[in-house]
């Protein structure tokens, strides 16, 4: 027992919580102890010695499963080929960066000769930028036109990096649907949607605010809100009330509503996924919402909402579970 150091001390130590100390052990990295006389996990120097070296890798940004892959044998060869495909991929991004930069800098040289007249504020040069970029790609630059074309292909490059995604757990609920319906009669004026809304009075809050969903169901999609428990189906009639399961989702945020938009956070979860114990769980549906807040009537907050940021905001929730090989 002397020897043996208390989940508290070595959380405090190297400034990191308690939770991901048993996540890491939940994931096979460290072990711990306990004693009939202490209920609390306890550590032993090799535990400890193995977490400072989880520590460095994740200071490196390398993966849990990469870790796990060291951690899985004696030899150096998997820590070397982990850490030379990480100098590789940072001396590619250096690369990109250093190409961007150039070209950015071409590119002020020949703005600072365009007026952007007086009521130049952050909207107007927004809509400035995206005619500017119209503009780029569809006539002969002033100064390198080979600019234009290597411009996209590294942003797009760069734009694969994985995006912040987090993991929720939607908890059951009690929800008025429209059913499975086409997807242009459910947002035309007086469509599905709308019809929904007007039961505002019997919503209660889920998750971000928000008590709708639009589950996507190839071609066609199902709108579905979070009702009080109490509602019945005379309440909402002719619509009819589920029970949503609920379940684990990983979630990320994409701006507007433009299809490319949507392509890229979904592909991007995708590969998010695979570097984890997750899978997408083909039983559910990827839904997506939108924050809101209704104090003030739904429609006219989520307006006011929109205007503030210079943009729609929508998160796209894909449903996962354990792989097999790690329940």
């Amino acid at each position: 027992m002397d020897n043996l150091i208390k989940i508290k001390d070595v959380s405090s130590k190297y400034s990191i919580t308690a939770r991901t100390l048993r996540y890491y052990e939940d994931m096979g990295l460290i072990n711990s102890t306990r004693s009939d006389d202490y209920a609390y996990r306890m550590y032993d120097e090799n535990a400890v010695r193995r977490l400072e070296q989880i520590l460095i890798l994740r200071k490196l940004n390398i993966s849990i499963k990469d870790i796990q892959r060291i951690f899985s044998t004696s030899s150096s060869e998997i820590v070397l080929e982990v850490l030379e495909k990480k100098v590789q991929n940072i001396d590619d991004e250096v690369a990109l960066l250093h190409e961007l930069k150039d070209i950015v800098l071409d590119f002020i040289r020949e703005i600072e000769r365009v007026d952007f007249a007086d009521n130049s504020d952050i909207k107007l040069l927004y809509g400035k930028a995206k005619e500017l970029e119209t503009q780029l790609i569809s006539v002969d630059y002033i100064g390198k036109p080979s600019n234009i074309n290597r411009l996209i292909e590294i942003t797009e490059k760069l734009d694969k990096k994985i995006p912040d995604v987090m993991v929720v757990r939607i908890p059951s609920f009690k929800a008025v649907t429209c059913g499975d319906q086409p997807w242009g009669e459910m947002f035309k004026e007086g469509g599905y949607m709308y019809q929904l809304w007007q039961y505002c009075h019997l919503y209660k809050s889920v998750i971000f605010d928000c008590f709708d969903f639009l589950l996507t169901k190839n071609d066609k999609a199902e709108w579905i809100c979070a009702v009080k428990d109490d509602v019945t189906n005379a309440d909402v009639s002719p619509f009819k009330l589920i029970d949503f399961p609920g379940g684990l989702y990983a979630m990320a945020v994409s701006i507007d509503e433009d299809n490319e938009s949507i392509q890229k956070v979904e592909d991007k979860v995708s590969r998010w996924i695979e570097g984890t114990n997750f899978e997408l769980d083909n039983s559910s549906n990827v839904m997506f919402n939108m924050p809101y807040l209704y104090e003030d009537g739904r429609d006219t907050a989520y307006r006011d909402i929109e205007k503030g940021l210079g943009y729609k905001q929508m998160q796209r929730y894909f449903p996962i579970k354990l792989k097999d090989d790690f329940r």
